[in-house]
């Protein structure tokens, strides 16, 4: 059996094929037949009933993407970046297009157009699967036959390295003047975002725990503190960090260490790095970051060109060793 189209479905239990569509905010399933030829015809025919195809535009299906889908399945600031990106990039280039015109073509020059701008291939890659989700919710609540969302749409990232600080460079920050030795001493001894670490208050101290709460995936977890770092909050009230502003807090640790391009997710990476190096859990540090995905921990698994370098020279003394008593 080959791979079913799009919202065409089989019911456990139940022979035929049916059609799968979201009708005034519920699922519905329509039955299509058991042949499988004639099913397919029969869902051509479905999507294709009163579609207003001659009417609307890129920039029309846009407005209510925005309004319905993204408004409801995003928080935080996505449904202001989506908006931003449909109206900077997607309606200037693509706004006055027919949507039953769209072809997979429009996309591959909407990617190269994107790729001559200002924005980073990372910024590329967001807009493009903005596009994306865009086309497919089309698909999916009829103003489309099918997505022309073409193969390889989305430019690949080449990964980096994580942007850590060398050891001089930490010794520099703990012993900077307060609040900006104890903040640093926060951010490298928990990994905390920064606006994770501005949120976070004493009362959130507990146990030996930091409680963090408002999180990028809006779960709560616990990170653990150093001994260290709790006799320094315990006798603390209210909000644990005194400066909001993270661009002035890196001006300002800028001018007192001398580090040129510090930044203060540089802490965050830091953090995480050593945590690998010291032989700590990848599944622990997860949930200390707060990633809802393992592979996102996983790339501060490869090892530096430091502890690369150490490892090979132990190897190479090995063999040596091994050489010299044979002879």
């Amino acid at each position: 059996m080959p791979k079913l189209p799009r919202n065409m479905v089989r019911r456990r239990g139940r022979p035929g094929f049916y059609f799968r569509q979201m009708l005034k905010g519920r699922v519905t399933l329509l039955s299509l037949g058991n042949d499988y030829e004639a099913a397919c015809r029969k869902l051509r025919s479905l999507k294709t009933e009163g579609m207003p195809r001659t009417h609307a535009t890129v920039r029309e299906a846009a407005e209510r993407w925005l309004e319905s889908y993204v408004a409801t399945a995003r928080s935080g600031k996505g449904p202001q970046l989506a908006r931003q990106r449909v109206t900077m990039y997607l309606v200037p280039f693509l706004g006055h297009v027919l949507l039953h015109k769209l072809a997979k073509d429009d996309l591959r020059a909407y990617r190269i157009h994107l790729e001559r701008t200002h924005l980073s291939p990372q910024s590329v890659r967001h807009v493009l699967s903005d596009a994306r989700c865009l086309f497919n919710w089309c698909e999916d609540v009829g103003l489309m036959d099918r997505a022309p969302i073409p193969k390889k749409l989305l430019p690949r990232i080449q990964e980096r390295p994580p942007d850590r600080l060398m050891d001089e460079e930490v010794a520099r920050l703990v012993v900077q003047p307060e609040p900006y030795g104890l903040i640093c001493r926060l951010a490298l001894g928990t990994g905390l975002r920064w606006g994770e670490l501005v949120r976070a208050t004493a009362a959130d101290v507990q146990g030996g725990m930091l409680v963090v709460h408002q999180t990028k995936s809006g779960k709560v977890r616990r990170v653990p503190l150093s001994c260290v770092l709790q006799g320094e909050l315990r006798m603390r009230v209210g909000r644990l960090l005194p400066i909001r502003n993270g661009n002035a807090f890196a001006r300002q640790v800028r001018r007192l260490t001398g580090i040129e391009n510090f930044h203060p997710h540089q802490m965050r990476h830091t953090f995480a790095c050593r945590w690998i190096e010291s032989q700590g859990s990848l599944a622990a540090l997860q949930e200390i970051l707060g990633h809802s995905s393992i592979v996102t921990t996983q790339r501060y698994a490869r090892l530096g060109e430091l502890h690369v370098r150490q490892e090979a020279e132990r190897m190479e003394g090995r063999l040596a060793s091994q050489v010299a008593s044979k002879s």
